[in-house]
């Protein structure tokens, strides 16, 4: 199914708007991210009804994509203490 293009472009804009709000990005980086994503792809090319989303799930698949995109260093030994509640380890008290 293909959605009226002017209806579509509507769409778009406001999608761009809620994840400049919900990131805390520039308009210009919420479109570049927007027109990059591959959810822009699946509604532009009518897969799954994309189109047919609200906006807060749209912009919620834009803000997963993003992250999956984001590499994330790998914690360290203390970190992942303070991440998973074990507590970390001291470190010897240094001598006189």
């Amino acid at each position: 199914m293909t959605a009226n293009k002017n209806l579509l472009r509507m769409k778009y804009a406001r999608v761009i708007e809620a994840y400049a709000a919900r990131t805390g990005c520039s308009l210009g980086e919420a479109l570049d991210a927007f027109y990059r994503s591959k959810t822009y792809e699946l509604m532009r090319d009518g897969v799954s009804d994309m189109h047919c989303m609200s906006d807060a799930y749209l912009v919620d698949e834009l803000v997963d994509e993003r992250l999956e995109t984001v590499s994330v260093p790998p914690l360290s030994v203390a970190e992942e203490g303070a991440v998973y509640g074990k507590p970390k380890e001291s470190a010897p008290p240094p001598s006189p």
